[in-house]
């Protein structure tokens, strides 16, 4: 941004920001539902100049349906909630997949959020034992030894022997919602194992954490700490930082356990007084990336930690409330300018540029990103709402 647009956009209101910004994001997913129509799936980035299409057993098939549910939540426009509707039957299959962690991001984001959005009783029956279902799942990824949900199953060749990845934190959602669904305090007990686990192996003095811890599964012990997806195993990769911010808030939430709160507190000052976050607020997709300041930047890791801190900000202090609700709304004025969020055609229908995915693996650099999207709507919908009663199971 220049000076003078930055501080022009700064000048206007963000309610009105995030207004426009919500007219935008009708225009642009208008462009994205037109040009994914007809073909199976869920449209997740952009690959050579195409939509990239992924199939319900992707990790990030659910941010699709999730995003539209946020357009009828903002908007009300009933062709949103039929689109919703549509490509939120397609994650069905997600609901016996024993094969990953991610099934509260497969579910979550789309028979969660509507859940909370649909009035017709055999809709919202369908939709609950969806849930349900998929929560159910879950648990089969358990380890009481470990104390953990195992991410992923073991590749070939891999070292590894229960890998668990500081993202599986946003999964434990899933367990908490259907403990009261279900009234089955054996979902919550698993959540709450895991987030004890998490909190004692996952993270280093500074608040910041690694991205995978692996485990002995016959005895819980810690037998590595690396990365997959980050710069270098003792580096702080931006995403997962937004993750654990994320992840402990919504625990602190669903528990009132305070040493949750005290970690989200933690991790929120690790990522906001990071000295190599930029001005903007949008961070490197790796904070010691020593190409920086020539690094990629995650806007997805923005998108989430600007709606993680207007969570968290509702369960902390007036002082501290203040500098989370400022730093959020200041990361979504960037997210909000030219320099990141598309114009309607461009992008390839996405809403927000310069994503990065997988940099390691060479994958999702500096483009769009579903997930990107998905929570750049719900930080918008919390900013707009000045309260946190908008995401999935609320």
């Amino acid at each position: 941004m220049s000076a003078a647009h930055a501080a022009a956009t700064a000048a206007e209101p963000i309610a009105a920001v995030v207004d426009r910004d919500i007219q935008v994001a009708a225009a642009q997913y208008r462009v994205l539902l037109a040009k994914v129509a007809g073909k199976p799936g869920f449209p997740r980035s952009v690959a050579h100049g195409d939509v990239r299409m992924v199939g319900p057993g992707d990790w990030t098939a659910g941010f699709f349906p999730g995003s539209l549910w946020y357009l009828f939540e903002a908007t009300g426009d009933a062709t949103w909630k039929t689109a919703a509707m549509r490509y939120t039957a397609l994650t069905a299959p997600a609901k016996f997949d024993k094969s990953q962690h991610d099934l509260g991001f497969m579910l979550g984001a789309g028979y969660g959020n509507g859940l909370r959005l649909v009035d017709d009783p055999a809709t919202r029956t369908a939709y609950r034992d969806a849930l349900l279902a998929g929560a159910t799942t879950l648990m089969t990824r358990f380890n009481p030894k470990v104390g953990s949900i195992q991410s992923w199953d073991l590749w070939p060749h891999t070292t590894w022997a229960f890998p668990v990845i500081i993202d599986n934190m946003m999964n434990l959602e899933l367990l908490m919602w259907a403990a009261r669904a279900a009234d089955e305090p054996r979902y919550r007990e698993v959540a709450i194992a895991h987030a004890d686990t998490a909190l004692k192996n996952h993270f280093r003095p500074d608040g910041s954490s690694f991205h995978l811890v692996d485990y002995d599964p016959n005895t819980g012990a810690v037998r590595a700490r690396v990365t997959v997806q980050g710069y270098a195993n003792g580096s702080a990769w931006a995403r997962g930082q937004a993750w654990g911010l994320y992840g402990y808030t919504m625990m602190y939430r669903e528990t009132h356990k305070d040493e949750y709160l005290q970690q989200a507190h933690r991790i929120a000052r690790f990522y906001m007084n990071h000295p190599r976050l930029p001005a903007d607020k949008i961070p490197f997709w790796d904070f010691d990336d020593p190409a920086i300041p020539a690094a990629p930047r995650d806007s997805s890791a923005a998108a989430i930690a600007a709606s993680a801190l207007l969570e968290l900000a509702s369960f902390s202090d007036r002082d501290t409330a203040a500098r989370y609700r400022d730093f959020a709304e200041q990361t979504l004025r960037s997210l909000s300018s030219s320099a990141y969020l598309a114009q309607p055609g461009d992008n390839g229908g996405f809403l927000l540029k310069h994503a990065t995915g997988h940099k390691p693996a060479g994958m999702e650099i500096d483009g769009p990103l579903n997930y990107a999207d998905y929570y750049f709507l719900e930080a918008l919908l919390r900013m707009k709402a000045a309260r946190t009663g908008i995401g999935s199971f609320h």
